[in-house]
């Protein structure tokens, strides 16, 4: 049975007070309701989910001084700002790689403001999935680097890629498919509770995942990640004006990014073993300057747009030893009162795909005591951004 976690919490010698630590909070989270087709424009949604944000966080519009969000963002901060009254703004930054930047979108804004270059920072990400056109249908642009070596080849989609890198796991340590399903139950049983969620009321069995429809084979039609229209949005502001907020503060305790040495995107190619991915690199940057580590992690919130990634993840970060991933989901591990609850709303598997921007305000649910899958007493809380990709993660406390 795979080990809790192979990566101690760091020694007090190692640990420092670095700038960022519990600088800064998130007080406020905000959502438009999730569907395969919405009528709002990605524009008037991102801006519904951003004033629900400030709402919750008591503060007016007119404060927001700093906006941080994703290269592949259709809306951009001239437009927000003007149509939710923002006032001068003195940050702005986008992140790239899709699904790598969620969390980095919380770093960029929690260094803004713990540097005193911005006191309320909006992130927020909009998109409309499930309705709008896929990214690798342009076939008009020329490729990125990476693609001009796969694509050509029939690799085409992300799951192609992640496909490739699934088999490689199974036939080096012994992953299932019944292990991607253990990840897959996790996520619907945690979206039967959320009434948010897109598949909320939509159980999930062994025989229908099993029986479903090849993506791209290994991984089935239940591997896969949702297509959705929807947008969310997060308030951060320094932890001393926190406490004077509308909603408990939840604590950014630490933030990382990470890109390792020779990547080559999703597939990976040139790296020495390419089932050591970004995230390997992030954590260990993420738990260098913690004052706790994988063991003592309440709740998480790991990037899912497809099974595979949670074991090659709760590996990267530490919750066990190299190849123990997949037998790390097993005897619902990954389920409340299991050894790692996950992706409480449901995840982009069963609540939402918006590029992972729902695992950070999930976050702040657990730790607010708010989720509709709470995990008893949780104050602590990892995020993570895409595996796979050039990545970011959170530590975030209570």
């Amino acid at each position: 049975m795979a080990t809790r976690s192979t990566t101690p919490a760091p020694s007090p010698a190692r640990r420092g007070s670095p700038a960022l630590k519990d600088a800064t909070a998130i007080v406020g989270i905000g959502q438009t309701s999730f569907a395969r087709r919405l009528e709002a424009s990605e524009k008037s949604l991102a801006c519904r989910a951003i004033l629900a944000a400030l709402d919750d966080a008591g503060i007016p519009p007119s404060q927001v001084d700093a906006f941080a969000s994703y290269t592949m963002e259709e809306t951009d901060e001239v437009e927000i700002a003007k149509s939710i009254g923002a006032g001068d703004v003195t940050f702005f930054a986008r992140t790239g790689f899709g699904g790598g930047a969620s969390c980095a979108t919380i770093a960029h804004l929690a260094t803004a403001i713990a540097t005193g270059q911005a006191s309320v920072g909006i992130a927020w990400r909009s998109r409309k999935r499930g309705s709008g056109p896929r990214p690798w249908r342009n076939t008009r642009t020329q490729l990125p680097t990476p693609a001009q070596w796969s694509r050509p080849y029939g690799l085409i989609r992300p799951v192609d890629e992640i496909a490739m890198l699934a088999r490689r796991y199974m036939h080096e340590y012994g992953a299932t498919r019944d292990h991607f399903f253990n990840v897959a139950r996790a996520c619907r049983l945690h979206a039967a509770r959320n009434p948010a969620a897109v598949m909320h009321g939509r159980p999930l069995t062994h025989e229908t995942y099993m029986t479903s429809r090849w993506i791209s084979e290994p991984l089935c039609l239940y591997d896969n990640c949702l297509e959705t229209d929807g947008a969310l949005a997060c308030v951060l502001v320094s932890a001393d004006r926190a406490r004077d907020c509308r909603r408990s503060p939840v604590y950014v305790h630490s933030a990382a990014q990470g890109l390792p040495a020779q990547h080559h995107g999703m597939v990976n190619y040139w790296n020495d073993d390419p089932l050591t991915g970004p995230s390997w690199t992030a954590a260990r940057q993420l738990w260098k300057t913690a004052d706790f580590g994988p063991a003592d992690i309440d709740v998480a919130q790991i990037y899912d747009a497809f099974t595979p990634l949670i074991p090659l993840s709760l590996e990267g970060y530490g919750f066990c030893g190299r190849g123990e991933g997949a037998a790390f989901t097993e005897d619902g591990a990954l389920e409340l009162g299991g050894r790692l609850p996950l992706n409480t709303g449901g995840g982009g598997l069963s609540e939402a795909y918006v590029h992972g921007f729902n695992l950070i305000t999930e976050g702040v649910r657990q730790l607010r005591g708010t989720s509709t899958a709470q995990v008893p007493g949780a104050s602590t809380c990892l995020v993570t951004a895409g595996e796979g990709v050039p990545t970011s993660a959170l530590l975030l406390r209570s």
